[in-house]
Order: structure tokens, then C-alpha cells, then sequence
């Protein structure tokens, strides 16, 4: 227990201690949501990543998809990394970087809204982003809650307070700047952890091949297995696992989804050169094969553990139900104490990352978006960083309230969250980077099939899982925006091509950089 305090303690001393530093850089709203644009690669880099993967994907869904999959889930791992972080830095980042900034848009919001020539979609934008971040921010509550319980055995709720204490502290004293430079420090905390815990845990089942021999012999679940593959034999050891199209939908929502969510893409639009984007495609990537790849293939194994008391539960009717949140916890709970501190510090900054994320866009939004717009005097930009920081504040408990009673597992909260936030933004978003055609109809339409669709299947449930659910809400808005765009009338050609002005913009590059010699 000493060894697991001592840990923390010095994690939470070194947080605050960078949140302190960052202070002087939080003057101003730039620094305090962009850290003044001028953040270099390594750190945009650990951002993106530490901001994408946090006791989410750690404790839920290396849980419950590493149940329901077997060893295939690793294919989540590696589609967040080729698709969530590769392809999204090659697709959005540079784009994403050079348009924000000649729109002078600090958010996803105000860029709809100056994108488009539209206050309406500028405050629509931020009421979705601030409803739909509160759900997936309990769910990495509830995440670090169920790890704490299991290393230090201490109540839920006080866990979950204790997180939101320090989240808050740091944020609201550094700002952005604080959160990428703690994202850093988190970031190789989490490298170094997931190679020692996945060691261990297979180690502790005799090694690579004897644990996935055993895996090999766990009979096929029928509630988790395709009709087709039914009676196979091996499936949680195979390739594809018992069920390969749940499979691909959860890899969708996962990788394509971190495209249209306004904490991933904020990380762009702090990019400081053209460096930092070459280098931060590169390391990112690199980092969400470690983290991602490890967690997932680590939850492959979840079932060697089935036998761990809190992972099957036993309803009043007789039947059984899995505790998908208490089966990375359970792995982890034999491991030695010194271990066990790592993955607890491990978790921590991943929660940490992604929450310091989601409220400092929450807050942003909600100032920047909403309030300023409303009001017909400038605001000063001292009042508007206040603001900011009150949000902070209130979205943490808004936050913890929810992450008290969870209303279903976290995978479910999370699946929520990304469907209608990715659903509404990821299409228009994209394609407003790249075509002049994309009209402010379209951008609505968007809007209203990911958060409309979302909230239907929750009240009457039209697809089963709310994971496959918001992969359906991201596809369908990819196809909708530009048949939309097509049929309703086009904004002005001035004043679109005066946005695209950027891309325009002729530079003086080294022959190292220009081999066709032009």
C-alpha cells in the first residue's frame, strides 16, 4: 500500500507542479485553449494519443470487447492506430491547422460557424458538444473508480471526487498548455506500464503460448457468437473472433470516430510548424499500435479469467450476466504491489489526459460559442478565460454526478458520446476542409442525423448496440452531407474562396524537401 501511495503522490505533485508552470502561458484566450498555437510535435503527439485512449478503453472496452472477441480485438487496437491516428493526421491535420487559423476559430463550433457564415450552427454546435462530452466524461470516472476500488479498496465516489479535484486544479490554473505538457509526462508513464502489466498478467498464465492454448479450449458463447460460426470451435483464439462484423462496427466507431470529436481535433489546431505535423503523424501512430494495441490484446485474454469473483454476476431469476468493468480489474488484481502501483498511476494519466481534454473543450465551447455570441458588447479577454474556467468547474461536477449512478456499462457511455458527437461533426467537418460545395443545409442535416438518430435508439432501440448504432450515425452523415450539399443552395463563391485562400498561400521550401525540382 505504501509503495502504491508514494506513486500517486508523486503523480499528483508532478501535475499540479505543471499546471503551475503553465500558468504564465494562460494569460490570454489563444494560450489558455491553444497554448498560442505554437505547440511543437512530440507534444502534439502525446496529446492526440492521451486524449484518444484513457480508462475507457483500458478498463471498459479492453473488457467487454476482449470478452466478446477473444485475441481479435487486438483489431481495435491496430484500427485506432492506422485509422484513428494515422490516417487522421495525414487526412485532417494539416488542413485542420491552416484553415483555423485564417478563420481565427478556436473550436469546432466557431469553425462551423465562420465556415459556414452561420451563428445558428456555432451555437447548435456547442449545446451538442457540451450535452454529449458529459456521457463519455462519466464513463472515464466510472473507468478509474473501478481500478481504484480494486488497488486501494476505498469507496467509489470518493475516488471519482478525488480525480475531479485534480483534473480541475490543473486546467483551470494552466490551461491547454498545462494539459499537453502533463499529456507528455502521462504519455510514457502509459508506454512504459502496458509492456510491464501485459508481461506480467501472460507470465502469470504460463507464458504467450500456454495462455492463448488455454483461450483455445474456452467453448463457444452463443451470445456473443455469429449464427454462421456457431459451431466452430477455437473462436476467441482466431483471427476474426466469433462475431467479425460486431467487430468491424466497434473498430469503425473507435477509429473513425476520433475524426469528428472536438477534443481530438482541437489537438490540430494548436499545431505549432509543419514539423510538428510530420513528426506528430509518426509518433502518434506509434503510440496508439503500444497503447491501444496492448490494451485490447491484453483484454483478449479476459476470459482465462472468468473464474474471479465480481466478473459473473448471478441475477434474482438464476441467469447470468457479465461484469464487463470488473474483468481488466480482476486481471490485474494478482499482480505484485509494485505492479499494481504502476497500473494504477498507468490509468490515472490516461483518465487524467482525457479528461483535462474534454473539459477544457467543454468549457471553450461553452464560452466561446454561446456565451460571447449572446452578449452584444465584446467581452474582454481576461473575463472570457474566468468563464472558461467556471465552465471547467461546473462541467466536473455535472460530470461526477452522473459518474455516481452510471446509467450502463462504460463501452455503452462511451458509445453514446462518440456516435452523436462524431455523427454530427466528423462529415461536414471533413469535407468542409476540403470542398467549396459543402452548404450550411448539409452541416444541419448532419446535426440532426447524429444527435436525432442517437437519441432515438436510446429511448426506442433501433440498433441493438449503441456502439454499432454510432458507427450507422457516422456512415449515414458521410453520404448525407454532400447528397445534401447538392441539392440545396450553394454559399457565396467570394467568400468561400477567400477561406480557401490558405491552401493557396505560395512558401520558399529546402531542395530536401522539393525532389521533383520545382
Amino acid at each position: 500500500m505504501a509503495i502504491k501511495i508514494i506513486l500517486l503522490v508523486v503523480f499528483f505533485a508532478a501535475m499540479i507542479g505543471i499546471g503551475i508552470y503553465s500558468r504564465a502561458k494562460a494569460k490570454n484566450v489563444t494560450d489558455y485553449v491553444l497554448g498560442g498555437r505554437t505547440v511543437g510535435p512530440w507534444i502534439s503527439a502525446f496529446a492526440f494519443g492521451t486524449s484518444y485512449f484513457s480508462s475507457v478503453v483500458f478498463i471498459g472496452y479492453a473488457g467487454q470487447f476482449g470478452w466478446k472477441f477473444g485475441l481479435a480485438s487486438t483489431w481495435i487496437g491496430l484500427g485506432n492506430a492506422f485509422i484513428g491516428s494515422l490516417l487522421a493526421w495525414l487526412v485532417l491535420g494539416r488542413r485542420t491547422r491552416l484553415m483555423t487559423q485564417q478563420l481565427d476559430a478556436k473550436t469546432m463550433p466557431e469553425y462551423f460557424g465562420k465556415r459556414f457564415n452561420s451563428k445558428s450552427l456555432r451555437v447548435a454546435g456547442s449545446i451538442i458538444a457540451f450535452i454529449f462530452l458529459v456521457p463519455y466524461t462519466a464513463g472515464v470516472y466510472n473507468g478509474l473508480s473501478k481500478l481504484f476500488g480494486m488497488a486501494f479498496s476505498i469507496d467509489y465516489k470518493i475516488c471519482v471526487i478525488i480525480m475531479a479535484v485534480l483534473t480541475g486544479a490543473y486546467v483551470v490554473i494552466g490551461g491547454y498548455m498545462a494539459t499537453a505538457l502533463n499529456d507528455f509526462v502521462q504519455g510514457i508513464i502509459m508506454l512504459i506500464g502496458i509492456c510491464a502489466i501485459i508481461f506480467a498478467v501472460l507470465n502469470g498464465q504460463g507464458g504467450f503460448l500456454n495462455a492463448v492454448k488455454e483461450l483455445s479450449l474456452i467453448e463457444t458463447d452463443p451470445a456473443v457468437t455469429t449464427a454462421a460460426l456457431a459451431d466452430s470451435h477455437g473462436l476467441f483464439a482466431s483471427f476474426f473472433g466469433p462475431d467479425p462484423m460486431s467487430l468491424l462496427g466497434v473498430v469503425v466507431l473507435t477509429s473513425l470516430g476520433t475524426w469528428g470529436l472536438p477534443q481530438m481535433v482541437h489537438k490540430f489546431y494548436a499545431i505549432k510548424d509543419e514539423k510538428a505535423v510530420k513528426t506528430g503523424t509518426v509518433v502518434s501512430t506509434f503510440f496508439a499500435i503500444i497503447i491501444a494495441g496492448g490494451c485490447y490484446f491484453l483484454g483478449g485474454f479476459g476470459r482465462l479469467f472468468g473464474n474471479q469473483p465480481g466478473i459473473i454476476e448471478i441475477l434474482e431469476d438464476g441467469t447470468q450476466k457479465v461484469n464487463f468493468d470488473s474483468i481488466v480489474p480482476s486481471m490485474l488484481s494478482t499482480l505484485p504491489d509494485m505492479l499494481i502501483g504502476i497500473v494504477v498511476v498507468l490509468v490515472f494519466s490516461a483518465s487524467m489526459s482525457t479528461l483535462s481534454s474534454l473539459v477544457l473543450t467543454s468549457s471553450s465551447t461553452l464560452t466561446l460559442d454561446l456565451i460571447k455570441p449572446l452578449l452584444k458588447k465584446d467581452m474582454e479577454e481576461k473575463t472570457q478565460v474566468r468563464i472558461m474556467q467556471a465552465f471547467v468547474i461546473i462541467f466536473i461536477i455535472i460530470s461526477v454526478v452522473i459518474a455516481f449512478n452510471p446509467p450502463m456499462f462504460i463501452a455503452q457511455l462511451m458509445g453514446v458520446s462518440w456516435g452523436a458527437l462524431a455523427g454530427a461533426f466528423l462529415a461536414p467537418f471533413m469535407y468542409g476542409l476540403y470542398s467549396k460545395k459543402i452548404t450550411k443545409a448539409a452541416v444541419w442535416a448532419s446535426y440532426i442525423i447524429g444527435v436525432g438518430f442517437t437519441i432515438v435508439n436510446i429511448v426506442h432501440p433501433i440498433i441493438k448496440s449503441p456502439i454499432n448504432a454510432g458507427a450507422a450515425t457516422m456512415i449515414a452523415g458521410l453520404i448525407i452531407v454532400p447528397i445534401i450539399s447538392l441539392i440545396t443552395p450553394k454559399p457565396k463563391a467570394d467568400d468561400v474562396d477567400k477561406i480557401f485562400e490558405c491552401y493557396d498561400q505560395k512558401v520558399t521550401v529546402p531542395e530536401t524537401e522539393n525532389l521533383g525540382g520545382n
